[in-house]
């Protein structure tokens, strides 16, 4: 039985990819320089679009990613064994996408408000 969760992922991955491709959407060093502008104003309540919590999944998707530590493990399961970290990596790859598109978004729509 396939997840539509999973689907759901995908599908949302394929769309901020779709739509980070288009003319006048910001580009990957432009999206890397907003990332620390958007973690900063979410801890500091500027930015009311990520919460803590949120940002607590994504360091915890971090770090499942670089520990050496695996839910289904590399060793055993060969290729398989990479599935989750994939899962992960994908999950991360959307969030990055979709989150910085709208942080970007939220910076242009109100000026005043954007750091100098």
């Amino acid at each position: 039985m396939v997840n539509v969760r999973r689907i759901g992922a995908f599908r949302a991955l394929w769309g901020a990819l779709v739509r980070s491709r288009r003319p006048g959407a910001p580009g990957l060093g432009e999206r890397a320089r907003a990332l620390p502008r958007m973690v900063g104003g979410a801890v500091s309540g500027r930015y009311p679009g990520l919460s803590r919590g949120r940002l607590v999944l994504i360091v915890l998707g971090l770090a499942y990613l670089v520990s050496p530590v695996d839910l289904v493990p590399e060793a055993v399961l060969s290729v398989f064994g990479l599935g989750d970290d994939a899962v992960v990596g994908l999950w991360l790859a959307g969030w990055f996408l979709a989150e910085t598109d709208r942080f970007i978004g939220w910076e242009v729509s109100a000026p005043a408000r954007a750091p100098q």
